[in-house]
């Protein structure tokens, strides 16, 4: 148990640090993509010790998948909570741009802010685990240069289950976002576990591009050029995909409507018919 203490010791600090800059940034509106770098610092940060315990702690630990299960359906949920409105996925915040709901700019901050989130949480990452507090930390530390890549396929398949995973989020949240967060935040956070445990076995199904930057582009296997395409190209493509279905077209690219006929909220006014003259 002294491998999970250690864990639940790293998600309370990574998760108070998060949770503490992204309230005292609400302040600043204009300051809200640094939001989105705590956003993604949190989510990548704790997915990667989520992901050392998938990888040595059934055998180093005692830990076994029912744990790693449960821990990032809570940790998606506490993400969700804690980072309402800021959800560290640079596939959200251009799809935000293309429905024409943020500009040019903030969308560019937010995406940067993103990745150097994801990028600054594994070197966090690093740090704990060269710290080697338990076994399982010290094997990780161990084998971090060598660590098992996320994609499992080929570059070909990982993009088309990539696309679908994707495809299928973006068009449950798009018919999602006006609900209740009571509804959509435990939802949202059940289907990412769910993608992300079916598909463990081809590519993980992060739909993140920043998270897949943080948790597997530094693992050998691939080039930067064939995960860019299975983990970013495919994101923005499923995502694109359900907008388009969501909306019939997407509004920052083009405004006629491809799929639905819109028809007209007011009837037009029938005239009247002469009346016939009398015999």
């Amino acid at each position: 148990m002294s491998g999970l203490n250690a864990s639940l010791g790293y998600f309370l600090s990574v998760v108070i640090f998060s949770g503490l800059l992204h309230t005292v940034l609400r302040r600043w509106p204009r300051f809200s993509f640094v939001s989105e770098f705590a956003s993604s610092f949190m989510l990548v940060a704790c997915w990667l010790e989520i992901q050392t315990i998938v990888e040595v702690g059934q055998w180093a630990g005692g830990l076994g998948q029912d744990v790693t299960v449960t821990m990032l359906f809570v940790l998606l949920l506490i993400h969700g909570v804690l980072c309402a409105g800021t959800p560290g996925n640079p596939s959200l915040a251009v799809q935000k741009f293309l429905q024409v709901e943020a500009c040019a700019l903030p969308t560019a901050l937010a995406v940067a802010a993103q990745f150097i989130g994801a990028h600054l949480a594994l070197l966090a990452a690093r740090y704990y685990w060269n710290l080697e507090l338990t076994d399982m930390h010290t094997i990780k530390n161990l084998m971090s240069s060598e660590c098992t890549t996320s994609l499992m396929v080929s570059v070909v398949q990982g993009f088309f289950t990539e696309c679908l995973c994707a495809f299928s989020f973006h068009l449950i949240q798009l018919n999602l976002q006006r609900r209740s967060a009571l509804i959509r935040v435990p939802l949202v956070a059940f289907l990412l576990t769910l993608f992300s445990h079916t598909a463990r076995s081809y590519t993980s199904a992060y739909m993140n591009p920043s998270l897949a930057y943080g948790l597997t582009f530094h693992c050998p296997g691939f080039t930067l050029k064939e995960y860019a395409v299975v983990y970013w190209l495919s994101s923005l493509t499923g995502m694109m995909l359900a907008l388009l279905l969501y909306m019939g077209h997407i509004p920052r690219l083009f405004t006629k409507n491809l799929l639905y006929f819109q028809k007209t909220r007011f009837r037009v006014p029938k005239a009247d018919k002469p009346e016939k003259k009398k015999k």
